[in-house]
């Protein structure tokens, strides 16, 4: 069985020190190392310092992105809650969010700087799994990111406030973040096999591969998650941009290969 210990780690000096936020710094650590180290088996041509450098956008961009796409869905609740806004660490940021402002952000870099980009983003794809994979364990402290009731071992414990109403007669959940994280690990091995198995790949296939493979995972995390908060008729929200997604992966995957064959 799963319970949160709550949301705040630790104070210091009167600031609150939150889970979420402790998650999210480790996560982009890993993250950054994962690059790092795979770099320098399969990417030795790419620059430590433009790695740095591109790290840096990526977090920002990605934060920002994460945090426009869930005010935006959920607009209604911020135009009255306006300084709640920026309250990142109380939960409320979106992975979609985060992919596409990260993407946006260094399509525009990768062109000024004339990066090859599906080059760079095959290389960070693969920490940015990792990170999930790990980020998503910020769900567990928040009580949130949990599917429908269950009484199995791995049971999640929702407090009776967070239940949403149709719920509040049941304390255990599926725990939905831990089989996205587990399925992430998974996607991040997949990416290894590739980089092994086809060191000769045309560049962009591990960033399709990274793109589809989450899509499928985030649909089948959101079939049986009951808190989502942005939804269009019985469609998740999540549901409808991760098929767009599937349908742009799967044009990049089929244009890469192609290429490769002409």
């Amino acid at each position: 069985m799963f319970k949160s210990p709550g949301h705040i780690a630790f104070s210091f000096y009167s600031i609150d020190i939150h889970y979420y936020g402790i998650i999210m710094s480790f996560s982009i650590l890993f993250a950054l190392f994962i690059i790092l180290l795979i770099r320098k088996k399969f990417f030795k041509d790419i620059s430590v310092d433009s790695i740095f450098d591109i790290s840096l956008l990526l977090i920002i961009s990605g934060i920002i992105g994460a945090r426009i796409y869930y005010v935006l869905f959920d607009y209604k609740y911020f135009l009255n809650h306006p300084t709640e806004i920026f309250a990142i660490w109380n939960g409320g940021i979106s992975i979609h969010g985060a992919i596409l402002g990260g993407v946006i952000a260094f399509y525009i870099y990768a062109r000024k700087k004339h990066y090859d980009f599906l080059k760079y983003a095959d290389l960070f794809v693969t920490g940015t799994i990792f990170a999930q994979a790990i980020g998503r364990w910020g769900n567990f402290f928040n009580s949130e990111a949990f599917g429908l009731p269950c009484s199995l071992p791995w049971k999640l414990y929702i407090p009776y406030p967070l239940r949403p109403v149709e719920y509040r007669s049941f304390e255990y959940f599926h725990p939905a973040f831990l089989y996205e994280s587990i399925l992430n690990f998974i996607i991040f091995l997949v990416l290894l096999l590739i980089l092994y198995k086809y060191p000769e790949r045309k560049n962009g296939i591990l960033f399709f591969t990274y793109i589809l493979l989450y899509s499928f995972v985030r649909i089948c995390t959101e079939t049986i998650r009951i808190d989502s908060v942005f939804n269009v008729s019985i469609f998740h929200i999540a549901h409808i941009i991760s098929i767009i997604l599937i349908l742009f992966s799967c044009i990049g995957i089929y244009l890469t290969l192609k290429k490769k064959t002409s």
